[in-house]
């Protein structure tokens, strides 16, 4: 699922109804997107400052390299596993 908006976009968001420059009704027209997404966007991003979120980002990279990296291993178990089944 692509995403419209980028993370620091949708904390921009959340930060400007947080300051009361804009009510949720009026960001929420502005921006193009519903009130319930508004909602979704801040249980997620909430509290979270620009520091936070670029950590998150990290993260879900990492995390997301090793996954690859142990289904690699797996693989590579499984065959072993064959081979010496076979033999």
């Amino acid at each position: 699922m692509k995403k419209r908006f980028s993370d620091e976009q949708i904390v921009g968001f959340l930060r400007e109804v947080e300051s009361g420059e804009k009510s949720v009704a009026q960001r929420c027209r502005d921006g193009g997107f519903s009130q319930p997404t508004f909602v979704v966007w801040k249980k997620k991003f909430g509290a979270m400052g620009e520091g936070e979120l670029k950590r998150l980002r990290e993260l879900e990279k990492e995390n997301g390299r090793l996954k690859r990296l142990l289904a690699q291993r797996d693989l590579e178990l499984d065959g072993v596993k064959e081979f010496l089944q076979k033999k």
